[in-house]
């Protein structure tokens, strides 16, 4: 189960793209997550994914 919270989940969303995955769209595949959602909980603190450097900034 990932964080409800916007800034634990961008916490835990960037630790595991930094330690266990090379994309978001991997990650999400894997744990079987919805970009979309996770996208727009985060951009509602005003972060986006940033492909070159794979993580929410």
């Amino acid at each position: 189960m990932i964080p409800k919270d916007p800034v634990m989940l961008l916490s835990y969303i960037n630790t595991q793209l930094r330690d266990f995955y090379p994309s978001f769209q991997g990650l999400c595949e894997e744990k079987g997550l919805n970009a979309e959602e996770i996208q727009t909980k985060l951009s509602g603190i005003d972060y986006i994914y940033d492909v070159d450097r794979n993580q929410f900034v």
